[in-house]
């Protein structure tokens, strides 16, 4: 497997400063730094204490003198909590005005938890806030500043007439505790504290503006095409309804990432963000998950199961002839069962017992011998082939996987243990076959024995 490191890129400061401390958190610090640069939300699905704000609060920060709001939702939470209390000057002019200054209005970040218990008031002007970047303060509907919002909650809503509000986010990621081959770490990582970022961990709003334009230039090839036909057709198959829209906005995203890499056109790689775009809720993330594994990086189940069934029919079959006894007009048998019965006691086999259990072994022929290890050879050729295929394979998803910017590390690794286990596994069964067969070589040969080739050793295919 390839060992360079993973390329980086100019965003690569800034996925650093969002992950740094927090761990099995790639996936969405990556969603949330492209939400960023695209413009658009994230919802992050778990329970709490996932880190869910401390991501929230370590993207403001990459955006120098951005204004950040953040608010735990509840039923009883009031509208003006988020928009700002009502304007006593306005309402002495008949004026029904919010004072936005410090609320959700006037930032440019901001951070809703239990995004969906808020009540239908608060959703409604929501709504507005988050698809037009709009805000109606009395007679005005002002703009508003925001770059991104992100929402967590517990669990995707249940309720019908959150649906609308749900679909807004365009990405909605899954956040989970640790699993436990991380706990130890979570356990002795220690505490980051904010620090001073420095100047090239910052996201230039500037910059972000020029790759929104520069986005619209990327092109999707024939191969996205047909993957995203294919993501389409998976999407009908497992009953989740994506709509227009979303599709039209998945694009939009994917080109946004292309541009970030610095190409003209969006990869295949590109697709990791489909669990994230269009799964209709935190279940159906593994389905496409692995729709997206074993469409791009190749890690689908591969009948690998013949080759070893050819290995262990070979070495049973080696088994069985190295067992049989020799033919019997041959009074071996006999001469060994004296040897033995001679030996002195506790002093080990004797040279005697050696050399007449190499007389009690059935002797083949030389054509007996050379067909058993042409046969070996046969399989050894095939399975060589499958092996140097498993090895291309694995070296080119490598490259490519390490080529793509924001694929997530976890993902790689996940990638290309799936291939280098393959190839493991075929390289052992190899080595197994090529004992077998030196094994066969070795056996004993009778010079003068005339014989035809024995019949073949098979075995039961997958």
């Amino acid at each position: 497997m390839a060992s360079e490191p993973v390329s980086a890129s100019e965003w690569a400061p800034m996925l650093a400063e969002l992950e740094r401390g927090l761990l099995q958190r790639d996936v969405a610090a990556r969603a949330l730094l492209l939400a960023a640069l695209a413009g658009e939300h994230v919802l992050l699905l778990g329970p709490p204490g996932t880190a869910k704000s401390e991501l929230a609060r370590r993207l403001q920060r990459l955006l120098p003198g951005a204004h950040y709001f953040e608010r735990l939702l509840t039923r009883f939470t009031v509208p003006e909590e988020l928009f700002g209390p009502l304007s006593l000057r306005a309402l002495e002019d008949d004026r029904y005005e919010r004072l936005t200054e410090g609320y959700l209005p006037a930032a440019e970040v901001a951070f809703l938890d239990e995004v969906f218990k808020a009540n239908s008031a608060i959703l409604n002007t929501l709504l507005g806030i988050l698809h037009e970047r709009q805000f109606d303060n009395g007679s005005q509907r002002l703009p508003v500043p925001l770059v991104t919002l992100v929402g967590a909650s517990n669990e995707q809503p249940q309720d019908d007439s959150l649906l609308a509000f749900y679909d807004r986010f365009l990405l909605r990621v899954p956040v989970q505790p640790v699993d436990d081959a991380h706990f130890a770490a979570l356990l002795t990582t220690p505490v980051n504290e904010d620090r001073a970022l420095p100047a090239h961990s910052h996201l230039d709003f500037t910059r972000v503006q020029a790759l929104r334009e520069q986005a619209h230039t990327a092109v999707l090839g024939g191969d996205v095409l047909a993957l995203l036909q294919a993501a389409r057709q998976h999407a009908c198959g497992s009953a989740q309804t994506v709509s227009d829209r979303r599709w039209r906005q998945l694009v939009e995203l994917l080109k946004l990432q292309a541009a970030s890499r610095g190409a003209d056109q969006v990869s295949p790689w590109d697709l990791w963000l489909l669990p994230f775009v269009l799964a209709a809720g935190p279940d159906d993330v593994p389905g496409w998950t692995a729709f997206f594994l074993h469409r791009v990086a190749h890690t689908a189940p591969v009948l690998l199961d013949g080759l070893e069934r050819a290995v262990v029919a070979f070495e049973q079959q080696l088994d069985i002839e190295r067992r049989a006894p020799a033919d019997t007009q041959d009074d071996s048998a006999g001469k060994l069962a004296l040897a033995r019965a001679i030996s002195a006691p506790h002093s080990g086999e004797s040279e005697m017992v050696r050399i007449t259990s190499e007389r009690a072994q059935r002797h083949y022929s030389s054509v007996h011998v050379a067909a058993r290890v042409n046969q070996c050879d046969t399989v050894l050729g095939q399975m060589g082939e499958v092996h140097k295929d498993l090895r291309m394979t694995a070296e080119e998803v490598s490259r490519g996987a390490r080529a793509h910017d924001w694929l997530p590390p976890s993902w790689l690794a996940q990638i290309e243990g799936v291939h280098e286990q393959r190839c493991e596994a075929t390289a052992q069964w190899l080595s197994r076959l090529q004992r077998v067969r030196q094994d066969f070589s070795a056996l004993p040969m009778n010079e003068e024995a005339h014989a035809s080739p024995p019949e073949p050793v098979t075995w039961t295919h997958p």
